[in-house]
């Protein structure tokens, strides 16, 4: 039960040598603390012996008490009701009960998509990244430190590696159960979830070092890689051992995939080939042992029918640096060189010359992950606002209580709930479909949900930011996420497909479909 505290009691520690304050109805000892406080130690002082409940909450996140709480906590003050499951403060590793903060059908709404195993299993993952990722990417994000092999190494025993990759023949190399889960059972909502959840980490730069790479730069290998590939490189990535990439992009061709400059020459005696070139912007780049690399190997004016894929081993004359980019170095990114890298020809993915369709063969997928990422960022958003507006004191009242203020959480509200409908609705038809048809089928419709969910992205951080005010564009403190949100909202909008050319290639793809008899 605890101690209880007398509200005299609490009164009379109000001096620099016996400072209490009550916060939510628990009394704090801040005496010796008060000279760490970030804030000043006198600000403190000035509210000793009193209840600061509102003032805290204008002012700090509720994971401050969690991480301080517990070591300064005296006692309950007399009178407040038992801590309970209603009362207490949820921690970031639980489902949030805000409104909107979780798509409907984790929220008590009856779902086409949903059931109660996927709440469990959501239930479940959020608890492990909370446990597990939770400070970790916190600390990764500031500092700009890659993930460790430790943490790569959890990835891979729990399944979280393999998950994300989605249902198939590779989940062999996952546990049994990937977090309650039976492998004949996981499917691309399964898989939704967990990226959805590392994007509810609210560290992007940190979060696309746990493995973004590997998501695009391991599907190659598993499709069209020969058997040994996918047995070695598929074990050794999936449990977190090594990690991969994919090398595409480069300084000459980003969009233009077809216009790659990077140079494969097959030796003569056909045992290897000799690699030259360069690549930029790659994701997890800096960290990886294995880099899925798009060459020329036709003559020059080949376009895409002169590509292959490589599958090119960390070696001599493969260097990587890595390039500042808006969110944290942890993510990896980097420039590779590539002088005279010696490859096995064995290394080769698919066919020679037929790169440019192996590499597209899983831009569909790689995209509906881009989708995930940022839909489940933006709804995390949201909850934030919700958050700060109910608990944020302006002239007089909540903020939350300002017409001006519901304006903006209802566009931010439609607009969400929105773009996750229509996530929901292709993950299902993903779940109807073979691999290989949904390219086919949904290109043009994914294209088009990844170009409305990144204008939706920005749409709503910049309400956002809005209503944090300056804590909005301060890297710390209450509006640290919203900050974030808005400095690197923008990487979903370029990678994968620029919002340009996504927009366009849905219409073309729409376009083929119109039937010739269709007049007005």
């Amino acid at each position: 039960m605890g101690e209880r505290v007398p509200a005299r009691e609490l009164e009379a520690h109000n001096t620099p040598e016996n400072a209490w304050i009550a916060v939510d109805g628990d009394v704090y000892d801040v005496t010796k603390f008060a000279m760490l406080h970030p804030g000043g130690e006198h600000i403190l002082y000035e509210y000793a012996g009193k209840d600061v409940t509102d003032v805290f909450f204008g002012l700090h996140r509720a994971e401050v008490l969690e991480k301080f709480g517990p070591k300064l906590l005296v006692g309950r003050l007399e009178g407040a009701e038992e801590r309970n499951e209603d009362n207490r403060i949820p921690t970031r590793g639980e489902l949030s009960t805000v409104p909107y903060a979780e798509p409907s059908g984790f929220m008590g709404f009856d779902s086409p998509y949903w059931n109660e195993s996927h709440v469990e299993f959501r239930k479940t993952v959020r608890a492990w990244m909370y446990e597990h990722l939770h400070e970790v990417a916190e600390e990764g994000e500031l500092s700009g430190k890659s993930p460790t092999a430790d943490v790569f190494k959890k990835m891979g025993d729990a399944g979280l590696l393999a998950g994300r990759i989605g249902p198939g023949e590779h989940l062999q190399f996952a546990p049994e159960q990937i977090f309650g889960v039976p492998r004949d059972d996981f499917s691309y909502f399964h898989e939704m979830i967990l990226h959805e959840e590392i994007s509810r980490l609210a560290c992007p730069g940190y979060v696309d070092g746990l493995g973004s790479g590997m998501v695009i730069g391991l599907p190659p290998v598993l499709q069209f890689g020969p058997d040994w590939m996918k047995e070695k490189v598929g074990r050794e990535v999936l449990s977190g051992e090594k990690r991969i990439c994919l090398a595409i992009t480069e300084a000459f061709a980003g969009s233009d995939v077809a216009n790659i400059k990077t140079r494969a020459v097959l030796s003569a005696d056909g045992s290897h080939y000799i690699v030259n070139g360069t690549k930029k912007w790659i994701t997890n780049g800096h960290d990886s042992h294995y880099f899925t690399t798009l060459v020329r190997t036709g003559e020059e004016g080949s376009g895409m029918g002169g590509l292959s894929l490589l599958l090119i081993e960390r070696s001599e004359g493969l260097e990587t640096k890595k390039i500042k980019t808006s969110y944290s170095p942890a993510a990896g990114t980097a420039y590779i060189t590539y002088e005279n890298v010696k490859v096995p020809a064995e290394n080769l993915i698919g066919f020679e010359n037929a790169g440019f369709l192996h590499a597209m063969y899983n831009f569909n997928h790689e995209r509906w992950m881009i989708i995930c990422y940022i839909v489940a960022g933006t709804r995390g958003v949201v909850d934030e606002c919700f958050r700060w507006a109910a608990q944020r004191q302006a002239f007089g009242k909540p903020l939350i209580q300002q017409p001006v203020i519901r304006q903006k959480l209802a566009k931010m509200v439609s607009e969400v709930e929105a773009v996750t409908n229509w996530l929901e609705n292709l993950t299902f038809q993903m779940t109807k479909l073979p691999y290989d048809m949904q390219s086919a089928k949904l290109a043009g419709t994914m294209s088009l949900l990844k170009y409305h969910s990144t204008r939706v992205a920005n749409s709503i951080s910049d309400e956002a930011v809005q209503i944090f005010g300056g804590r909005g564009i301060t890297q710390g403190g209450m509006g640290k996420y919203v900050e974030r949100f808005m400095r690197t909202n923008k990487f979903a909008a370029i990678l994968g497909g620029s919002e340009e050319v996504m927009a366009d290639l849905g219409i073309k793809m729409a376009i083929k479909q119109m039937p010739s008899n269709a007049k007005l």
